[in-house]
Order: structure tokens, then sequence, then C-alpha cells
């Protein structure tokens, strides 16, 4: 199993084309969407410039590159603006739908360090840099079913958590996946009220570390469910987390925009469920 960097064409034409725009008049492409595809997919992996694409010549004029890496990015950009990539990637849930192992629901954040700022960017002291946070939340095997917008770095893991997983949870039953019954397993920074509460509100069962520093006195009445053992599994979303990290682009963050930033994490996020049908 590999994480897949470039496309087929008709690994394209199955798994991206159906579900991203396409030029009706004005500019058309002059080579095809796969191609242009798997140039944001080389950027992507390697973190390398736009400019620095390693763009391939036109077979009739050796002088001229078959296509500008300005119209490369034109396309990308696009693509994250009209939520294409955002139905690439749901697509990508629905393609592995049957193979998904819903018994436990993962979620967890990880911080991109953003040294030239952008839209939701600030100063986390933890990181000791400006960063941007994105949460995505995983099956039992580190399939990725949902994620949360990008969120400014100053804010605790826990901000507007209600918003998020309940927006969460309804994107992912959109598609058709059922979550009822499943245990979410999520650390201590997410021992909210809110929490649970949208967790059985989704006929989830909040398998949540206690935040200690959230009691003031010995709780009277039940103790809450955590089972220990179930929760252990829930480091395997770093496992998904460091499949992610294979591209380059997403390990410090550039793009200014949060609309091509997360563009650049829905491929990411897309390449990972697929990996296992066409790595």
């Amino acid at each position: 199993m590999s994480i897949p960097v470039q496309l087929t064409a008709s690994q394209f034409q199955k798994y991206v084309e159906p579900y991203i725009s396409k030029a009706k008049r004005g500019f058309v492409s002059k080579i095809p969407l796969y191609m242009i595809f798997n140039y944001v997919l080389y950027v992507l992996y390697t973190g390398c410039q736009w400019k620095m694409l390693p763009i391939e010549k036109k077979q009739d004029k050796p002088d001229e590159n078959e296509i500008s890496y300005q119209a490369v990015y034109y396309h990308f950009r696009k693509w994250s603006k009209d939520d294409s990539l955002k139905n690439v990637f749901c697509h990508s849930v629905i393609a592995i739908k049957t193979a998904l192992n819903l018994s436990e629901l993962n979620f967890d954040g990880t911080h991109i360090i953003a040294k030239k700022g952008g839209e939701s960017v600030k100063y986390q002291g933890r990181k000791k840099a400006k960063t941007t946070n994105i949460l995505p939340v995983t099956d039992k095997d580190g399939n990725i079913l949902g994620t949360t917008e990008l969120v400014s770095g100053n804010h605790h893991d826990s901000y507007n958590l209600k918003d998020n997983l309940s927006t969460l949870f309804k994107d992912i039953k959109k598609l058709g996946i059922n979550i009822k019954g499943a245990f979410f397993n999520a650390d201590a920074a997410f021992d909210t009220k809110d929490a649970r509460r949208v967790c059985f509100n989704h006929g989830l069962i909040p398998n949540i570390d206690e935040n200690k520093r959230n009691r003031q006195k010995n709780k009277v009445g039940r103790k809450r469910l955590f089972n220990k053992e179930i929760y252990n599994n829930r480091f395997s979303i770093e496992r998904t987390f460091a499949w992610v990290d294979k591209f380059k682009r997403l390990l410090i963050r550039f793009e200014r925009l949060n609309e091509t930033a997360l563009g650049f994490h829905l491929i990411a996020f897309a390449m990972v469920n697929l990996r296992n049908l066409i790595g």
C-alpha cells in the first residue's frame, strides 16, 4: 500500500473528473485535465513553488512548455473555490464506503505552521509560531471521513466545537454513512459537555478522556463511560497524519487564502482514502 501521488488517465476519469468543474466556454486547456491535476499533485507532494513545476515541452515546439504554471494554478484555484476538490474528497469516501470500519471514530487536530501569514492564521504559544489548525475525523482504520474548516492557531482545540462537530457529523451522514453506535474517541482537550451532547444527539458513544482541569470537586452520581482499551485505538489517527505529511506542501502553509490551503488538504485526504484502490 502506498499513497498515490500521480494518477493515470483512467484513474483520473474514474475518481476525479466526474466531480470537478470544466470550462464551458472561454479558456479551455490545451492538454488533458488529468495532466493538469498531476501537476497540482506534484506541487502538493514535493512542496515546490508553482513556477518550479517541471512542465513538459510541446512535441512540435521543443522550446515551448505545453502549459504555463499560471494556467495550472488557475485550475487549482478554480477547483478550490467552486468546491470541486471538496466533491472529489467526498466521493473518495463514498468509493471506500463498504470497506470502512465504523465501530470507532477518531478525532484530533493538527497545526500547520504558516510563516507567511494568511487567513485563519494566528500565533500558537505551544508551537511558538503562527499556525492554522484543521481537525479531521477518521474511521478505525485511518480513512478520513470528514474534516472541519481551517481554524486559527490561537484557538484551543475545543473552540466552537459544538458547531464544528455537528456540521462534521451531518456532512458524513449526507454521504450515506451510518455512524450511529460508533465510539467517538477524542483526547482530553475535547472533554466538554457540548461535545458529549452533540455525540449523543447523533447516536455516537463519546469515549473522551477526562480533562481533570475541568473538575473543581469530585463528581457526584454515575461515573461517565470511558473505555481505555478502545480509546488507545485513537492513536491510529496519528498514522493518518503521518500519511498526510507525505505531502510536503502541507508541512508549512504558504497559501494565504483559506480556500486554497483547504483545497490542498482535501486532495491529500482523498489520496489517503484511495490508497488501496489506486496506490
